[in-house]
């Protein structure tokens, strides 16, 4: 297999010249329609580096996965989840950050890198108190470049296309997988446990 090892081979393939919009649509902060944008998403992978390598990890909300505080700052909150922190660790050792906004129907996404940091500051948590309930940490993020992407990826995948959603009944189950990776494990017990939990407010 042949390997491509330089940026130069990439050029020669991919030529050198970037649109003007391609150049156009990358600011150092929200515009205005871009915040309308970011505000619109539930839903965002965030990416994160650390020692032991890359992290992805889905983060999603009711009314917005990001709180806009100005067009250079968001306040994203860390609901429970299976305590892993994996991007939480990343990032109070290394501040890289990028998000990936989806908005249910649309094909365009929003894309964001920048640095982070972990606060639990009590009135910070407070501030997004829900149920009685609130994040036991915020990841506040200030934004060193924001632009949309092309909707190509979107539009061949048919993301939003009920026709081609996929019926998780011919999909394992969370226990499945883990009984693969784990041949002992109580998938069953697990997968009864885990129906109960989403039934249940997930705050």
């Amino acid at each position: 297999m042949k390997i491509i090892e330089t940026v130069e081979e990439l050029a020669a393939i991919y030529g050198g010249g970037l649109s003007e919009a391609s150049v156009a649509k990358v600011t150092d902060h929200l515009t205005p329609l871009y915040r309308q944008m970011i505000e619109a998403s539930p839903f965002v992978a965030l990416a994160t580096v650390g020692p032991e390598g890359l992290d992805c990890s889905p983060r999603g909300d009711l009314g917005g996965v990001v709180r806009v505080i100005d067009d250079k700052v968001l306040h994203m909150p860390d609901w429970r989840g299976n305590n892993r922190v994996d991007s939480l660790s990343n990032i109070v050792r290394d501040p890289r950050l990028a998000l990936m906004f989806l908005i249910p129907g649309s094909n365009t996404t929003m894309r964001i890198n920048g640095r982070g940091v972990v606060s639990n500051d009590e009135a910070l948590l407070t501030s997004f108190e829900m149920d009685g309930k609130h994040p036991r940490t915020v990841i506040v993020v200030t934004i060193e470049e924001v632009y949309f992407q092309c909707a190509r990826a979107l539009i061949r995948s048919e993301l939003w296309n009920p026709d081609k959603f996929v019926d998780p009944k011919g999909l394992p189950t969370p226990g499945l997988m883990l009984k693969a990776a784990t041949e002992a494990f109580d998938h069953e017990t697990y997968d009864r446990e885990w129906a109960a939990r989403a039934a249940r407010t997930m705050w």
